[in-house]
């Protein structure tokens, strides 16, 4: 019964009758499977009257610990805090937990702070809002123009790369997505699902995220992949050192004496119509590093790498090799690295230039080998960094200070 109700029990609603078993009330919305599920373990008798429902609830516990088989403890919890263990063999049951014990919803914050009965905007001048928004990426495109380190691919090892960065205030990072949405295929688990299964020990990174999950044994699920795009943008982008450059697409690589040190852009709508206009030239970022988070090959996927072949820095692309879970994700963090000078290679685009295995829907080497290529691209400017042992990950260092938005999130050495 352990293995086969996986259908938290206090979600139904139960009726306890004179007879000591339970009613399941046919007006409740769960599913057929999970009707039949319980149904197999607790008889199943017509709904009873209310004054016998009464008399029966005194004795509801022991009757239901006495019709249940035991269901053992899995240690289910939500950002790592795991529900009490039972000194017995069996547990209580316990309401599943929606929400990380830090959150709490308030009834009193629930009004806005204006009256919406009668709501209006204060004036503006159409041409301030273009100027407003032309200036400022005008200031961005200048001031990354030449820049520390470009990311290209905003997806989930490009951003968790990104955000490693960004902590090192003094480390200019700017992200080329070519999507008009950032976060690649991490807004989603497989097969277009929900969930996001991330293996331990890479929780931990969600856990300085901030991020909540469902633990397993050595696994967690986030409820929603897109609770992990958008918890790790909103942290990354309210940056000061950061800019994500989305809709531009990085068409070809900056190559200087055997380096590469920068990227060649434009519009992606550009880029993708270059055969339907004519000549239409591109722009420039320089960098002293460039991480190349393109993904696995695709339309739009492993563009680096094949970049690299193509103009003989690279021998050849094998493409990844058929699907192997446990194999994958320990191949990708190991083999993230600096491929040629001035570029690193980090997540499913590592699967494409060396051969290894594709690792389906888990996230967890995405996140992992994110950090490491943030941490290989320190360590090629010179900076403090984990690859060799100057920086320890999750340490405070003077040097890498959490760079926020908020005035008040700051350090000194």
């Amino acid at each position: 019964m352990a293995d086969r109700l996986k259908y938290p029990i206090s979600r139904f609603f139960l009726r306890a009758c004179t007879s000591g078993a339970l009613y399941l009330s046919p007006a409740h919305p769960f599913d057929s499977k999970a009707r039949a599920l319980f149904s197999s373990a607790v008889p199943s008798v017509p709904e009873p009257s209310k004054s016998s429902t009464m008399a029966a609830m005194a004795t509801f516990t022991s009757s239901l610990s006495s019709k249940l088989p035991t269901i053992q403890d899995h240690s289910s919890s939500f950002h790592g805090i795991p529900f009490p263990s039972s000194s017995s063999s069996s547990v209580r049951l316990l309401p599943v937990k929606a929400t990380p014990s830090h959150l709490s919803i308030s009834a009193s914050g629930a009004s806005p702070k204006y009256d919406i009965n009668s709501f209006t905007f204060d004036p503006i001048k159409e041409s301030i809002v273009s100027r407003e928004m032309t200036r400022r990426y005008m200031m961005d495109m200048i001031t990354y123009a030449d820049t520390d380190v470009v990311v290209v691919g905003a997806g989930s090892a490009g951003l968790s790369c990104a955000y490693e960065l960004s902590k090192n205030p003094n480390v200019r990072v700017a992200i080329v997505e070519q999507s008009v949405s950032p976060g690649g295929g991490a807004w989603l688990g497989g097969q277009l699902f929900s969930a996001m299964v991330v293996r331990k020990p890479a929780h931990l990174f969600l856990d300085e995220l901030g991020v909540p999950y469902d633990e397993q044994d050595n696994y967690v699920v986030i409820k929603h992949a897109a609770l992990f795009t958008s918890t790790i943008m909103s942290k990354l982008l309210a940056r000061p050192n950061v800019k994500l450059f989305n809709a531009v697409a990085a068409e070809d690589l900056i190559v200087k004496g055997g380096r590469v040190a920068g990227v060649v852009t434009n519009w992606a709508l550009v880029s993708m119509n270059h055969d339907t206009q004519s000549c239409m030239d591109p722009n420039v970022m320089e960098a002293k590093v460039v991480v190349s988070s393109c993904g696995h090959d695709g339309p739009f996927g492993a563009t680096g790498v094949k970049r690299l072949k193509d103009i003989k820095m690279i021998d050849e692309v094998p493409g990844m090799k058929a699907l192997d879970m446990n194999a994958a994700e320990d191949a990708i963090v190991r083999l993230t690295r600096e491929v040629v000078p001035g570029m690193i290679v980090t997540g499913m685009e590592v699967a494409e230039i060396d051969g290894a295995p594709r690792m389906g829907p888990t996230f967890g080497a995405m996140m992992i080998s994110g950090q490491k290529a943030a941490h290989l691209a320190l360590k090629a400017l010179g900076m403090a960094n984990a690859i060799d042992g100057t920086y320890a990950l999750g340490s405070v260092h003077p040097e890498l200070v959490l760079a926020s938005a908020e005035p008040t999130d700051t350090a000194s050495a």
